[in-house]
């Protein structure tokens, strides 16, 4: 697989995983936790996030990925997101925030590794 191809494929991955942390936080939203603000602002910086890291940019999966690690800090912060993760605040807040955490999580990673190849040397082989 060429750097490129895999650069592209990790960009996508980035935009689908800040797009299903959105849902997650979605999710939590549905199921009655309470946002200070409507609506709430997770659900807009990771959609923001997921548009900008489709621009034409080497470095923009990077961004993505930021943000992806800037909401899952906020997580870890929050008093109560390991209790949300653990369902004492019911089944489908612990599935939001599953949902959640799964897609911020595969956004830095995949953000990251976009990033990286992006910027990378491709490997020039001489015959």
């Amino acid at each position: 697989m060429s750097a490129r191809r895999s650069s592209s494929t990790a960009r996508v991955v980035t935009v689908l995983g800040l797009a299903v942390g959105a849902l997650g936080i979605a999710v939590l939203w549905i199921s009655g936790i309470e946002f200070p603000v409507y609506p709430p602002p997770g659900i807009l910086i990771l959609l923001a996030g997921a548009l900008f890291s489709l621009a034409p940019r080497r470095w923009a999966p990077g961004v993505g990925a930021f943000l992806g690690l800037f909401v899952f800090v906020g997580f870890l912060a929050s008093p109560t997101g390991l209790t949300n993760l653990t369902g004492r605040a019911g089944t489908s807040v612990a599935i939001g925030q599953a949902i959640q955490t799964i897609g911020v999580l595969t956004a830095v990673i995949a953000g990251a590794i976009s990033t990286w190849t992006s910027f990378r040397n491709p490997v020039r082989v001489s015959g």
